[in-house]
This record gives C-alpha cells, structure tokens and sequence, in this order.
C-alpha cells in the first residue's frame, strides 16, 4: 500500500474485496460519517417499541458500515450493498469533474458528498456520500488526477512528450525544405540545359541556310 494512505475509520481488513493492479496503491480509503445515523437514532429509537424501529436503525447501520470508498494512485472505487456487493471503478484519466457539497447537518458535523462526473458521461458517475471533511477528500483527487494527467503511463513527462513532438516536426520540415530545394535545382538546370540545346539548334539552322543560299 502507499505511503500515503489516509483511512476515514476504515479498517484495512474491511477493503478484502478491493483488487488493485500490481503498481496501484491505496491513497485514501474512507466511509460514510457514523454521524448520519443520528437521524436514523432519533426516528427508531421512539419506534423501538415496535418492531420497525429497529429494523429502521439496523438496516441504516449495516448501509453505512457496509459501505467503502477508495482513492488509489489509479482510480477511485466505490463499494456498496449489505447482503449484495456493488463495486464500482473510474479511472483518473476519465474524470473531468469533482465537487462536493454538504447540506446543512453536514455543514455543521463536517461531512458531504463528493460527486464525480466523467468525460462523455450523463451528469455524477460517482459519489462519495456522507464523507468526513469532503473538501479534503475531493483536493486529495483532484491532485491525483493532476498528477495522472502530467504523467503518463509510460513514464514520460508532458515536457519530455511536448520535446519530442516539436523535434519531429523540425524535422519534417528540414525534410520538406530539403526536398524544394532539390527540385528548385532540378527545375534550373532543366531550364539551362534546355537554353543550351535552343542555341544549338539555332546554330545548325543559320548553317543549312547558309549552305542552300550558296
């Protein structure tokens, strides 16, 4: 795992179902905030006298613990589902869009969404939901993505990509020049000897009429 791995309350044991490519490493792994089962608490807690309060506080606790975020030097996962299981994945080089935003309960408990849209897609791809200082969480991909998109897969940097694209071209253009300047020197000595062969041609005719006119 990289050295930069960050968790949110997430235990390391819990991402068992994560499958990562042999040179990608976790960055940050996190969850929805334990604090957005407080409303849950407060709706099932009168109603535990019944049977559907519980139901109501279990069936949002299993949600929010069964659900996980990842942040991989390669892309971001989104796990979901208690008795099924969700994965979801977006490469870095595929997200054109991260925002995030917090209603007015997270604003004051400090969590949010982080919404994700990608290029060519139909509006958010991916939300983080509920997350602990999403601010944060949606710096943390963008300098990612940042860090993708000037370095690419093949180990070269965008200068060194710009550098031998504009060596190329100065290329091509030597040869192009190269190539006018042949044919320019082609198209002279056409024309010289073309005049050489005019002169001689007017020399043999002055001497046929000087022969009939003698």
């Amino acid at each position: 795992m990289s050295s930069e791995l960050e968790t949110d309350g997430v235990d390391p044991a819990d991402l068992e179902w994560l499958s990562l490519d042999d040179d990608e490493g976790i960055v940050w792994a996190g969850g929805p905030d334990r604090r957005t089962l407080i409303p849950a608490f407060a709706i099932g807690i009168p109603l535990a006298i019944v049977l559907i309060g519980i139901i109501i506080i279990l069936s949002e606790y299993l949600r929010v613990t069964n659900t996980h975020y990842v942040v991989t030097n390669r892309a971001l996962y989104a796990k979901t589902g208690v008795l099924s299981r969700d994965v979801k994945r977006i490469e870095h080089e595929k997200i054109q869009d991260i925002s995030y935003s917090q209603s007015a309960l997270g604003a004051h408990f400090g969590y949010g969404n982080v919404e994700v849209s990608t290029a060519g897609g139909s509006g958010v791809e991916m939300a983080f939901k509920s997350v602990p200082d999403p601010k944060a969480v949606q710096q943390r991909i963008s300098e990612r993505v940042d860090r993708n998109r000037g370095e690419p897969a093949d180990g070269h940097s965008s200068e060194d990509t710009l550098a031998a694209i504009l060596t190329e071209l100065r290329a091509i253009r030597e040869a192009v020049e190269d190539d006018r300047s042949v044919r320019a020197n082609g198209g002279d000595a056409d024309r010289s000897n073309g005049g050489t062969a005019d002169r001689s041609d007017d020399r043999r005719r002055n001497e046929y009429d000087t022969d009939e006119s003698i």
